[in-house]
């Protein structure tokens, strides 16, 4: 605890164990130390794994957002994508037998959309690997490190011979993060209806303008403009001259974006924070008495609240893209 009371304890997710695998595995805490050192808080991993997940669905093509609109060919690449776009991230050299080399140790790259169900081949076996799960449903993943050794494998295996790991493998792995946060695709947060307005509009402005329209309070990244608006300059579909931004400017709808006033105003409104290429929606009303002590930000002179159910629309200034 701090001096105030307040923990200053890791998240869960960031407390790596350095346990008795690595101790006894040397080659394993050399390439545990060097992903951490590299990527202490694994927001690189992440990244990797979301752009992985994005480069699948290709909403901006496909207009898809979930993993069941998929074909079944196409959810086999998931891995392979992930495994490229680790290597690209952190400039992994190519493994001499496997598919990286990480301070000079080969490790192999198995991702499993179920936890705890890689599938390892029989030239794996004795190698390091590192073990990769996401869920975009749950917004959540795990990496960690195992080797792959015989009495860790389940005596089973598929037609190609590879092979899960038993009980003793799973307990066997390091994990590097456990249940960690991926980047939410916050189309899978909203309702059915909610998503059938969103999508009934022939136009991509439209389409674009829904969203903000429905997705109060949430981050919204590009990857979900550019699913929604399926156009190759999906990001002008939402700035002012005649995006979403000034679109919706008069009935009260404000699209917060990644600059520092920005910033300021979601703080000030208690809103989420738009973090690079995120945008945040909300609709203000003019503070009056009735507001009490509701948290306001001030805008061309006037105090502005978080409109509710009661307020009426009313157009809101042009913020400030400072």
């Amino acid at each position: 605890m701090d001096g105030d009371g307040t923990s200053t304890q890791a998240p869960l997710w960031l407390l790596s164990d350095d346990g008795n695998e690595a101790d006894l595995d040397p080659d394993l805490a050399a390439v545990r130390r060097y992903l951490l050192a590299a990527d202490p808080d694994g927001r690189r991993m992440a990244a990797a794994v979301r752009r992985s997940i994005d480069m699948l669905l290709d909403g901006q093509h496909t207009g898809r957002y979930r993993w069941d609109q998929l074909y079944k060919t196409e959810k086999a690449h998931l891995g392979t994508l992930i495994e490229i776009n680790l290597q690209r991230e952190f400039g992994f050299a190519d493994g001499r037998d496997m598919d990286y080399s990480i301070v000079g140790t080969d490790v192999d790259c198995k991702y499993s959309q179920t936890l705890g169900a890689w599938m390892i081949p029989p030239e794996a076996l004795g190698h390091l690997l590192l073990v990769v799960w996401a869920s975009d449903e749950r917004s959540s993943w795990s990496a960690g490190l195992v080797r792959a050794l015989p009495e860790r494998l389940n005596n089973g295996g598929n037609r190609d011979a590879k092979k899960t790991l038993n009980a003793a493998g799973r307990q066997a792995v390091t994990w590097l993060f456990d249940r960690a946060p991926l980047q939410e695709n916050m189309l899978l947060r909203l309702s059915e209806p909610d998503i059938d307005a969103i999508f009934s509009h022939k136009s991509g402005q439209r389409r674009v303008d829904e969203l903000f329209l429905r997705a109060h309070g949430r981050r919204v990244s590009r990857t979900v403009v550019a699913t929604v608006a399926m156009q190759e300059d999906y990001m002008k579909r939402v700035r002012y001259n005649g995006g979403s931004r000034s679109r919706l400017q008069p009935r009260g709808i404000v699209i917060l974006g990644h600059y520092s006033s920005h910033g300021r105003i979601a703080e000030a409104l208690g809103l989420p924070v738009p973090g690079p290429g995120e945008s945040v929606s909300a609709r203000l009303a003019e503070a009056r008495p009735e507001h009490g002590a509701a948290p306001r930000v001030e805008l061309d002179g006037r105090e502005w609240v978080l409109a509710g159910p009661a307020d009426p629309e009313q157009a809101v200034p042009k913020l400030p893209e400072i």
